[in-house]
């Protein structure tokens, strides 16, 4: 039997929750051939491209088996991947201008089929003057336009791709695999922490406050960080409260957008870190996973995004939602998930009213957050994965069609970048340019 080849090609590694099923599913079927490949990066904010050591920390301590290509010039380590020849590449980054120009999806399409899955759990905010509820930078990349395959956590989604050149045929709703993987996380973690509930603190116990701020600054983009609004009064409050953890968990873009927009100084953020450091109820927790991270949180202070679904998801419990006024528009399901938690527009409306959240606990959002796991999870926990495993078989069989004897006549062609008539999102007008 000729075995599917898959590469999993990624270096956002703080997002592998998205991939880890499926490629734990394929690795353990028959029918598929798995190999993972590191990559260099160069996140928002960051000068240069990395060396891809990130990825191989996190994949070595997974005990994944994994290969880097971190070569000078990155058309070498695309020879490595080009010839293990695979027949699917899974990406769950869109975002081009990261990617060193070789691995890029239009030098990918020339010899395997992309197949995407987002990184982030649900598509939860939608463009300023986009009236039909998805923004187009969800579905008009030039990664979705050459994508052999897309798999999708909604129906709003895959409708809107039906408006471009290719249509939605290989656009799948399947739900999201992210999800999946953090409540299947945040359970596990579940039995070994203690939850304050929605009845209040116990006395004595030490709770532990999880601050998730977003990185973003500007209407130009989402525009939901108010980190540089309360940072200064997050660390006195925080000073103050040493009967409490705070854990800080960064967006990972969160410290490097801060400087490269022009938000604080680099030597105003590092002095906020050494003060944040010195505090012996303080820290940063960057490496934890979500599951981890949420599981363990006996309260979640966030200005969005993922956190607004994924924490009443994986908790059944409102996180509390600064929400900053200028933020983009929320989607039809970005507003559920925000409905789901308790909304504040300030810090200050947080501390007045931390005392009596201390004793009685937050609002009850339980019929929300019913709402909210109905919409996010059409298909049911785990349920994700063994769609697009077996959406990938079905591809590779018959993508090309079926014969008169109703024999399937192989994968579906490579994808021809000439069939796609429209300009990608990131090279219209006013986007950030690629910079090599």
């Amino acid at each position: 039997m000729t075995k599917i080849r898959v590469a999993f090609l990624t270096f956002y590694y703080e997002a592998w929750d998205a991939l880890a099923s499926v490629h734990s599913l394929m690795r353990a079927d028959e029918r598929f051939e798995v190999a993972v490949f590191a990559i260099p990066r160069r996140l928002t904010g960051d000068l240069r491209y990395d060396d891809a050591s990130g990825a191989h920390t996190f994949f070595t301590q997974a005990g994944i088996e994994h290969t880097v290509l971190n070569f000078e010039d990155s058309n070498d380590g695309l020879k490595v991947l080009r010839d293990w020849a695979p027949d699917y590449t899974f990406i769950n980054y869109p975002w081009q201008r990261n990617y060193q120009p070789a691995y890029r999806v239009d030098s990918l399409v020339s010899f395997t089929r992309v197949a995407y899955v987002p990184y982030y759990s649900l598509p939860l905010t939608n463009e300023p003057a986009d009236g039909n509820g998805v923004a187009s930078h969800l579905y008009t990349q030039r990664s979705h336009q050459l994508a052999s395959l897309i798999f999708t956590q909604d129906e709003f989604v895959r409708a809107a791709y039906a408006k471009t050149s290719r249509g939605n045929k290989r656009v799948h709703f399947v739900g999201s695999p992210k999800i999946d993987a953090l409540l299947a996380a945040a359970d596990g973690q579940a039995g070994q922490v203690g939850h304050a509930g929605h009845a209040g603190h116990t006395k004595g116990e030490r709770l532990q406050l999880v601050w998730a701020p977003h990185h973003s600054y500007s209407p130009h983009w989402l525009n939901f960080g108010v980190f540089a609004q309360m940072h200064i009064k997050m660390l006195a409050w925080a000073r103050d409260h040493q009967e409490l953890d705070v854990v800080m968990r960064p967006h990972p873009f969160l410290f490097g957008t801060l400087v490269d927009r022009g938000v604080l100084t680099a030597t105003e953020l590092a002095e906020w870190q050494t003060a944040w450091a010195e505090l012996p109820n303080t820290s940063i927790d960057s490496e934890s996973s979500a599951g981890q991270i949420l599981a363990r949180a006996d309260l979640l202070l966030t200005d969005g995004i993922s956190f607004l679904a994924e924490y009443p998801l994986a908790t059944g419990k409102p996180a509390v939602f600064i929400e900053n006024s200028g933020h983009w528009p929320l989607s039809p399901i970005g507003e559920i998930a925000a409905e789901a938690n308790v909304r504040l527009r300030n810090f200050d409306e947080f501390v007045a009213g931390f005392d009596y959240i201390l004793e009685a606990g937050l609002p009850d959002r339980s019929a929300e957050i019913a709402a909210l796991r109905e919409a996010a999870m059409p298909f049911g926990a785990g349920g994700s994965a063994p769609k697009i495993v077996e959406i990938v078989a079905a591809d590779f069989e018959r993508g090309a069609g079926i014969d008169a004897a109703g024999n399937g006549l192989g994968p579906s062609p490579l994808v021809d970048p000439s069939l796609v008539t429209e300009t990608a999102w990131e090279r219209q007008p006013g986007r950030e340019p690629i910079n090599d």
